[in-house]
């Protein structure tokens, strides 16, 4: 699989981001990067999953980039009780050539997790890792739909493809029921994404959907709740 070309651009908060030519779109929020995926992923889909969980929290997303999300979730984990396994699915891996591209000091914006951005993205892909006591990652490079997924496993799934208009394929109502069937009871889906034809393909898989604030720049975010 190819890798678009991509070229390193800086966003509001400071943190960088990619920006896809050929797509004309962002890896993340050019309002902020980083604030993006503390708000939409982290606040409004982690947390109050660690809040009442019970033990080991289980995380699926979809979209690995440049290891933002799941460097964000790691640091949670160190000052939290229950140990994250973190699933990450990605079409495009990036080479290290482009990660090394982003000013990882900019990039991450905490000094303190620069090794770990480190070991992120060294650790090899099909095979899980397990980085600290409370983390353990597992890459798997291919596409979500020919993943095959364990039925109600996942607590939290971080959606984080590429925008419907821009990847179409990734937002049908066969990728949510695939979802739907991996999470488990009580689990919730978050995306940056707030469109009606995005809320109702959640919906005819059975998600319960709400609407919630978004991040900077943006009014209105997607959270998803599996009944149970």
């Amino acid at each position: 699989m190819t890798t678009p070309k991509v070229e390193v651009r800086t966003t509001a908060d400071g943190s960088s981001t990619l920006y896809v030519p050929a797509l004309d779109e962002h890896y993340h929020s050019t309002h902020g990067a980083v604030q993006e995926a503390q708000h939409v992923y982290l606040r409004a889909g982690l947390e109050p999953v660690l809040a009442a969980a019970t033990g080991m929290v289980w995380v699926l997303e979809v979209g690995f980039g440049t290891g933002l999300n799941a460097l964000l979730t790691l640091q949670r984990s160190l000052s939290s009780s229950h140990p994250i396994l973190y699933d990450t699915i990605e079409k495009h891996p990036l080479p290290p050539a482009v990660i090394d591209t982003l000013g990882v000091e900019r990039y991450v914006l905490n000094p303190e997790l620069l090794d770990y951005h480190q070991q992120l993205h060294a650790a090899g892909w099909g095979a899980p890792v397990a980085l600290t006591p409370q983390f353990a990652l597992y890459k798997i490079a291919g596409t979500l739909q020919a993943t095959p997924l364990s039925e109600e496993t996942y607590h939290v799934v971080y959606f984080d493809a590429f925008a419907p208009e821009k990847q179409p394929e990734m937002w049908t109502n066969e990728v949510f029921q695939q979802l739907y069937d991996a999470t488990a009871p009580g689990g919730v889906l978050v995306s940056y994404c707030a469109k009606g034809s995005f809320r109702r393909s959640l919906k005819a898989a059975g998600w319960l959907v709400e609407k919630i604030p978004g991040p900077a720049g943006k009014r209105e975010m997607t959270r998803a709740r599996k009944a149970g």
